[in-house]
C-alpha cells in the first residue's frame, strides 16, 4: 500500500482508524509537553540534536544544517527499525507524525513505507490533532448534561466519583486528569502532566462521552495545582446544578488523614505548605498546626485546616452557586460502606433529575 496521509475530521477519528502503532518522531521535550493518545515516542533528533541544528541553519547555513541533520536522521530511524520495530511483522500498520507533518515524519515515514509497512502520516502533524483537542475543552466543551458533586474538603468526592463510575455512570475525573487532589497539600506522586498533555486527556474524555446522559463532575476551582481548567469546561462546570455530600467534620478528618498517607510520608512538606497559609491566619494558630506536623498528629491537622481554612472558603464559593444546588446527600460515616451508599444515592438523584433540570 502506497504511503498514505491521514486527516482526523474529530478526535474520535483516530480510533476509528485502528492503527497498530501511534509514532510521534518530535524530540523528547516535544513529546512530553504534549502527544496524541498512546503514543510512542520515537524521535528521529534528540533534544539536543534539534537545538543544534537549528542553530546551524539560522547562523551558518540551510543547506549545512540539513546536511547534518539527514545523518542524525538517518541514524535515529536505522536504530529505531533495528531496535523497538524490530518484532513488527508485514502487515504492520502505524500512524506517524511530527510537529507539522514535514521533514521529520516524512523521512521516518518514507523508510517504513519503503521496508513495506502500511504506514499512514499524520497530515499536519501534531499541529491538526491540537486544533481538535482545542475546539473540544475551549470551544465545544463537553457534549452531555453536567452535574456537579460539591462537599466540603475531605468528602471522598474523588472516591464516590470513581464509585458512579463503577456503576456505569459517566463522570469527568478532573483530578485524575490533572494528577492533583486540587488542594494545597494535594499533590500526587509523579507530578502534573503539562498543560497541553491535560487539554489532550480531558479532551479525549469529552469526545467518549453520550450525548444523552449527564456525566457527574467533581466541584473544582478553575486551577488545579498548576493547570487550568479549559474554558469551555469551566464554564460548564459553573452552570451546572449540583448535589452536595454532608459529612461531619470529624468524618472528614479522619477520611483526609487516610487518603492523604503519602503526603503526610513528607512531612517537611506539608510543614512548608502550612507556613505559606501565613499570611492568612494568626500566628498561633500557624504555630499550633506546625506543632501537630511535628507530633504527625494529622486527624487533628485535617481537622483544623478544615474547620478554619477550608470549610469557610467552601462557605464562600457555594454561597455564589447556591441557586444551583438541587440535593444534599447526608454521609453517615465515610467508610466503604458508607461511600457505597453515598453513590448509589447520588445515581437514584441523577435518575430523579429532569431533563430540565439538567440541561
Amino acid at each position: 500500500m502506497p504511503l498514505s496521509n491521514f486527516r482526523p475530521a474529530a478526535l474520535s477519528d483516530l480510533a476509528r482508524a485502528g492503527f497498530d502503532d501511534v509514532i510521534d518522531v518530535r524530540s523528547p521535550s516535544e513529546f512530553a509537553e504534549d502527544h496524541l493518545p498512546g503514543a510512542i515516542n520515537l524521535p528521529v533528533l534528540d533534544d539536543a540534536q534539534r537545538a543544534e541544528v537549528g542553530t546551524i541553519y539560522k547562523q551558518v547555513a540551510p543547506f549545512q544544517a540539513r546536511k547534518i541533520g539527514g545523518a542524525l536522521v538517518a541514524s535515529s530511524i536505522a536504530r529505531h527499525v533495528a531496535g523497538p520495530l524490530a518484532d513488527r511483522d508485514g502487515g504492520w500498520r502505524p500512524l506517524v507524525y511530527c510537529w507539522r507533518g514535514g521533514q521529520r515524519s516524512g523521512s521516518f515515514a518514507t523508510i517504513l513505507d519503503q521496508i513495506g509497512w502500511r504506514v499512514a502520516r499524520l497530515d499536519g502533524g501534531w499541529k491538526t490533532w491540537r486544533a481538535l483537542v482545542v475546539a473540544q475543552v475551549e470551544q465545544a466543551g463537553p457534549p452531555c448534561p453536567l452535574v456537579v458533586l460539591d462537599g466540603n474538603t475531605g468528602s471522598a468526592k474523588t472516591e464516590i466519583l470513581q464509585r458512579l463510575a463503577a456503576r456505569g455512570v459517566q463522570i469527568i475525573d478532573l483530578e485524575g486528569l490533572a494528577n492533583h487532589r486540587g488542594s494545597l497539600f494535594g499533590a500526587m506522586p509523579g507530578g502534573q502532566p503539562a498543560q497541553k498533555l491535560f487539554e489532550s486527556r480531558l479532551a479525549m474524555v469529552l469526545a467518549s462521552l453520550d450525548p444523552a446522559r449527564p456525566a457527574v463532575i467533581e466541584a473544582e476551582s478553575s486551577r488545579i495545582g498548576e493547570l487550568i481548567v479549559p474554558r469551555a469546561v469551566w464554564k460548564s462546570l459553573c452552570a451546572a446544578p449540583r448535589l452536595r455530600i454532608e459529612a461531619r467534620l470529624e468524618a472528614r478528618a479522619a477520611y483526609t488523614a487516610r487518603a492523604y498517607a503519602e503526603a503526610t510520608a513528607e512531612p517537611g512538606r506539608i510543614a512548608e505548605t502550612v507556613a505559606r497559609l501565613a499570611p492568612l491566619h494568626p500566628a498561633d494558630r500557624i504555630a499550633a498546626w506546625q506543632a501537630l506536623v511535628r507530633a504527625a498528629a494529622w486527624e487533628p491537622l485535617a481537622l483544623g485546616l478544615m474547620q478554619d481554612h477550608y470549610d469557610p472558603r467552601y462557605a464562600r464559593q457555594r454561597a455564589r452557586h447556591a441557586s444551583a444546588e438541587r440535593l444534599a446527600i447526608p454521609v453517615a460515616d465515610l467508610s466503604e460502606r458508607g461511600l457505597d451508599t453515598a453513590a448509589a444515592a447520588i445515581e437514584a438523584a441523577l435518575g430523579n433529575l429532569t431533563a430540565e433540570t439538567v440541561s
